[in-house]
């Protein structure tokens, strides 16, 4: 089979983690990549199963090794990255390796992988959505959600940049669809 990876990109709170959970509920054959991060850990995160939470100086060090197939610095200080060694050991194992990160990392991604790579844009419905999605989820103070939402904006204009965009206004829908999305791309 050939190496694949399948990328979902999204303005925070626009629902790609929980479309990316579903599905590797589903799909036997995904293996999630595991991105590194500088910021802190949120709500209930698992160091190593969420991201790897390392410091900025480790991070930099990582960078001029060149360990990461992409990194961004996605807010002053925030650093954020896909290690190398994450999707090699994915594929070794036979995986489909599929990614939850930011708009240009997965702009970065789908350069990188090419056509081996499905990239997918998750819309929010609209900007007053998201930012209530934002504060129900109750793990970042105001600020961070008034940082988030700034982004938003420049996030979307990304969307013509996906094999994919997916407008999740409906979840249960979104669902279904992300998972007929992957069955047709893993065949």
């Amino acid at each position: 089979m050939k190496q694949k990876v399948i990328i979902f990109s999204a303005p925070s709170g626009s629902g790609k983690s929980t479309l990316v959970a579903h599905a590797m509920q589903y799909f036997e054959n995904l293996a999630f990549s595991i991105s590194c991060t500088t910021r802190n850990l949120r709500g209930e995160e698992i160091d190593g199963k969420d991201y790897h939470f390392i410091s900025i100086e480790k991070f930099k060090n990582n960078i001029e090794k060149e360990f990461f197939v992409e990194f961004e610095e996605v807010y002053p200080g925030k650093f954020y990255g896909t290690l190398k060694s994450e999707v090699e050991n994915n594929w070794k194992n036979g995986k489909v390796v599929i990614f939850d990160v930011d708009v240009k990392g997965g702009v970065a991604l789908k350069k990188y992988f090419g056509d081996q790579a499905l990239s997918i844009f998750i819309k929010p419905p609209s900007i007053e959505e998201l930012e209530r999605r934002l504060l129900s989820r109750n793990t970042d103070d105001i600020a961070a959600i008034k940082t988030r939402l700034a982004k938003v904006e420049e996030e979307l204009a990304f969307e013509n940049q996906f094999d994919v965009v997916l407008i999740n206004d409906d979840l249960t829908k979104a669902k279904q669809e992300i998972l007929q999305i992957i069955e047709n791309f893993t065949k």
